[in-house]
């Protein structure tokens, strides 16, 4: 075998090869490309309801009070709307979706009206603030709380009489009761809150002295119940 064969032996043998594997090759499988990667959903922290806090509010009253004279048996029932408007402090702790807290509120009133009695004595009542000092349990949903409240109530009453006789006096007393009641709050801001309120005070009946000239030891029992709508602010101290 000459050189010249030879040579072309070997390039044969070499593109066979090539073409084989080349075949080979054509007959293999494409690789997969990578399954795309999915972005990760930013999610926004969820708001930490507890804290310190300070607020206002603003609403209405309604209360119902009636009036009953132990000597005469005379009587009146009347109704008594108005405004209502002052603060709460308080604090709250969460627990998971639970939480739990306490709040103070005072407010100033204009819930007034007067009547007559039975025997046609001019009755007036006068409720000029209310307070309460309340536990509050509440379900949050991130930004929005659902609670309930319960504790005790004070209300400080001016009431007055005038007897058909042209006699005239007036008491003031501060009443304590109970309280209960439900809202919703919602944090619209990292520190800031608004609320919507229900509550009701119960104070049941009192004795209330009203002293006049012709009768120095008059005295009437008083009942009052006050009904509080209200919507309110709040500032959360910390993060």
């Amino acid at each position: 075998m000459n050189s010249r064969t030879f040579v072309g032996s070997i390039a044969f043998a070499a593109g066979t090869v090539v073409w084989i594997c080349s075949a080979q090759a054509a007959d293999l499988p494409r690789a997969r490309a990578p399954a795309p990667v999915a972005p990760v959903a930013y999610v926004p922290p969820v708001y930490n309801w507890s804290g310190f806090y300070v607020g206002g509010n603003l609403g209405a009253g309604f209360a119902d009070s009636s009036w009953t004279d132990p000597f005469s048996g005379a009587h009146d029932t009347f109704n008594k709307t108005g405004f209502i408007g002052g603060g709460q402090v308080g604090a709250n702790w969460q627990i998971d979706a639970l939480v739990l807290g306490i709040e103070g509120d005072f407010d100033w009133t204009g819930i007034k009206a007067s009547g007559h009695d039975s025997l046609g004595n001019t009755i007036g009542a006068n409720t000029q603030w209310t307070s309460t000092v309340t536990g509050r349990v509440g379900a949050a949903f991130d930004r929005l709380l659902v609670y309930g409240k319960g504790g005790v109530a004070f209300a400080h009453d001016n009431d007055s009489l005038n007897t058909i006789g042209g006699a005239a006096a007036s008491a003031s007393l501060t009443r304590t009761g109970w309280t209960a009641g439900a809202g919703l709050e919602y944090a619209f801001a990292p520190n800031w809150s608004a609320k919507i309120e229900y509550d009701y005070l119960g104070f049941g009946s009192e004795t209330v002295n009203l002293p006049t000239a012709a009768f120095p030891t008059y005295s009437t029992g008083a009942s009052l119940n006050i009904q509080e709508v209200k919507a309110g602010i709040n500032f959360k101290f910390g993060p």
